[in-house]
């Protein structure tokens, strides 16, 4: 199974005041790196809600945002008219005392703390007092993330399935074309050996010749690659299709396909394999990409 690290997600729950929304959001990251911007109310909230993230989520760079939209009323203004007056007919004491001007507007003591308080702590004493509703609203929250990044994994393991397909059908192509090269290869070699033997007038000695073109054969030899390339690509499907999603396996398996594919590379001379290879190496460049968004 493929799960994309790109998703998003959220949840909702309607209070007596009001209706708070969480929103999540998951991009490619490397490792875990998970953030919660949450509005003062909720903000005790943040350690609870990461770590139930990170108990939930592989990996990904995961931002989970609340928002509160309050209902008309929830708000209502409290304003200590008492306080207000005694601190207004202080000042204007301590002004006349003084040779200065007498303030005469009130509404510049309204911003003074406590002098005018909106009821906003209603939303932090649920926060505090019922945990467990924020622990749904978030574990709500990461399903429909999950469910989008199951959705976006099931596309890109089509892809990458085609791609693993058309990656098998180049080696095949190798495997065919090396059957007829690596013959005309040790032909031509022993050929060489000949006219150069004959050049110089030196007595051909076979069992000699037969030996010095199989130590050329076993540098040019990719029979090993090939079998090897085999072994990565069948692990490779049985990793793709297991039940987890296992992007760091399949990274590294990428990583032994790239190997051997080079390998093949730098051994053989002949046209037709070198650019065979080209493109092995271009498929397996395309999977490589596609697994930097798998968790």
């Amino acid at each position: 199974m493929f799960l994309s690290m790109t998703g998003f997600g959220s949840s909702k729950h309607e209070f007596s005041w009001g209706t708070v929304s969480f929103e999540i959001t998951s991009v490619n990251h490397k490792y875990q790196d998970f953030s919660a911007r949450l509005p003062r109310e909720l903000s005790s909230l943040e350690n609870r809600i990461i770590t139930l993230l990170r108990t939930s989520i592989g990996r990904g760079k995961v931002k989970l945002t609340a928002e509160i939209t309050w209902d008309p009323g929830a708000r209502i203004p409290t304003l200590d008219s008492e306080g207000l007056m005694n601190l207004f007919n202080q000042v204007r004491r301590i002004a006349k005392r003084n040779n200065l001007d007498t303030p005469n507007d009130i509404t510049n003591f309204l911003l003074i703390p406590g002098v005018l308080d909106i009821n906003d702590n209603i939303a932090e004493q649920v926060a505090h007092d019922s945990p467990e509703i924020w622990d749904d609203m978030t574990a709500q929250a990461v399903r429909s993330l999950m469910e989008m990044k199951r959705s976006e994994g099931e596309k890109l393991r089509l892809k990458v399935s085609g791609d693993i397909d058309a990656l098998e059908k180049i080696l095949s192509s190798v495997k065919d074309r090396w059957k007829v090269a690596s013959d005309d290869a040790l032909e031509s070699l022993r050929s060489r050996y000949v006219s150069v033997m004959e050049h110089y007038d030196l007595e051909i000695d076979e069992a000699r010749i037969s030996e010095e073109v199989a130590l050329m054969a076993d540098k040019w030899d990719i029979s090993e690659e090939l079998a090897r390339m085999d072994v990565h690509t069948e692990k490779f499907r049985q990793v793709m299709n297991a039940p987890e999603s296992s992007g760091k396996k399949l990274d590294f398996l990428v990583q032994e396909m790239n190997r051997e594919v080079n390998t093949m590379g730098s051994k053989v001379a002949d046209a037709e394999v070198r650019w065979l290879v080209v493109e092995a190496k271009t498929c397996i460049e395309r999977i490589r990409e596609q697994l930097q968004n798998i968790e």
